[in-house]
């Protein structure tokens, strides 16, 4: 009998959708639990506005990714006449939306009754097509029942599993599972945010202490502790916003989104990171264990609710950044500067409004500027402007300010060199601002500052001067 007189059916969860479904339900139904759900009742109102909007393109947004590879391999089958069929046990909403969305599939067979998923879908199956009357694609071990029943198997998963079932049926084809490399996991907990972490070196770089082992060791576990921190939060923030994700341009692309990463393996990995972070708090002391508690309440608070109240958002963030500089005073127990802190918080200041800008003309750009759900208008992007470039301007004036101070003389013995640190401080702010007012921008400055030949340039060379003033 030719393989194409037998009709093919096939698991959802995990063989053809990348994302164990199941378990994205479970993190949604723990979303809006009670204790949580008055949290999120103002960011579904929002992204309920925004999903209003129409999506080009991507039509896909509101199923889980699918297995690309296989998916191909489908559509040769159904090119060939093969009858396709869609095996749905306890979803068959998703399967109908699945098979409506493809077209590729003949039928949805539903399952029911007792059993366990495997027993059902064995017994669905055997009551519709027969004792090895058609072949099964599935992609966990506990489906061997099924697969005993059919007359082939499809096998998504590991080699190990596809040679366990070749020893009961025959195997037509083994798809390999993605398995995440480091570099997923890296972009998933955000690696390269944690460049805003070296704040916490600031205190005893500008101190001229940080050649001290012991204070370079406590900086060091900050700047760990911190990233950690700010990563667990990361993952967890990507777990519970999953489905606005996929509807996201650029942001179905992360790597939960995509369900390269289990949703599993990310609770482990925040819950893990957490737990890094406050034991490395632990290590270093009771007052930097404060602070970063801290930083770690405030950044849910602006993740949850926050970051859409406008003016009230960027000064939070302006803080979130202050906090690390804080906290890197904690850790090496070095007196804070008035001077550092003033200059933060403005420096910073203009930066969140960078942020706001970018992301409020993007949404002009794209017609979207009503579901922006940040609490800005289009016809605030001048004021944005205006508050920002002076908020970075005023950072300027206190470096002036603060190197025609005594505390300055006291530490530079070329005090004059210092003053370079002026004009190239404005040449970056006023750059920035000008890239920001064309959009060409990107949504995150420090993302930006990352990949800009310029700002990295003029980063060395605010170092050199700091190096030549000593």
């Amino acid at each position: 009998m030719n393989q194409f007189d037998v009709p093919l059916c096939l698991d959802i969860i995990g063989t053809l959708t990348q994302a164990h479904v199941r378990h994205e339900r479970s993190i949604t139904a723990f979303k809006e639990s009670p204790p949580l759900r008055w949290l999120f009742r103002r960011r579904r109102a929002n992204k309920g506005a925004a999903s209003r909007r129409p999506r080009p393109e991507h039509a896909e947004a509101k199923i889980p990714p699918l297995r690309a590879e296989l998916l191909q391999w489908l559509r040769e089958q159904h090119a060939g006449g093969r009858r396709l069929v869609l095996v749905a046990d306890g979803n068959p909403q998703l399967a109908q939306q699945i098979a409506a969305h493809l077209g590729l599939f003949d039928e949805v067979a539903r399952t029911e009754g007792a059993g366990t998923a495997a027993e059902r879908k064995r017994r669905a199956l055997v009551e519709r097509f027969g004792e090895h009357g058609f072949d099964y694609g599935g992609s966990n071990a506990s489906d061997m029942i099924v697969w005993e029943a059919s007359r082939a198997a499809l096998v998504v998963g590991n080699r190990s599993l596809g040679d366990r079932v070749g020893l009961k049926t025959p195997v037509l084809r083994v798809f390999p599972a993605t398995k995440p490399t480091l570099r997923t996991w890296l972009k998933a907990i955000r690696l390269h945010q944690w460049v805003k972490n070296a704040l916490v070196f600031l205190p005893p770089l500008l101190a001229h202490r940080i050649a001290e082992p012991a204070v370079l060791l406590q900086a060091m576990m900050a700047f760990v502790a911190f990233g950690c921190c700010a990563s667990s939060v990361y993952v967890t923030n990507d777990l519970f916003d999953l489905a606005a994700d996929r509807e996201h341009n650029r942001k179905r692309y992360r790597p939960f989104a995509a369900a390269l990463l289990s949703v599993r393996s990310g609770i482990y990995a925040a819950v893990i990171l957490l737990l890094c972070a406050m034991l490395l708090a632990a290590v270093i002391g009771w007052l930097y264990a404060l602070v970063l508690a801290c930083y770690y309440v405030v950044t849910w608070a602006y993740s949850l609710r926050l970051k859409r109240i406008a003016m009230l958002d960027v000064l939070t963030l302006a803080g979130l950044y202050t906090l690390r500089i804080i906290a890197g005073s904690a850790a090496t127990h070095i007196a804070l500067s008035f001077w550092l802190l003033a200059c933060s918080v403005f420096l910073f200041l203009s930066l969140g409004f960078v942020k706001r800008y970018a992301e409020l003309y993007d949404a002009r750009k794209t017609g979207a500027v009503a579901g922006h759900a940040r609490g800005y208008g289009a016809g605030d992007l001048s004021l944005i402007m205006s508050l920002g470039t002076s908020s970075g301007y005023c950072a300027v004036v206190v470096i002036a300010l603060y190197i025609n101070s005594a505390d300055s003389i006291a530490l530079y013995h070329h005090h004059k060199m210092i003053w370079l640190i002026c004009p190239l401080m404005l040449f970056w702010i006023s750059r920035t601002w000008m890239l920001t007012a064309r959009g060409d921008m990107h949504d995150d400055p420090v993302v930006f500052a990352l990949h800009d030949r310029t700002s990295l340039l003029l980063l060395a060379a605010l170092g050199l001067v700091l190096l030549l003033s000593i």
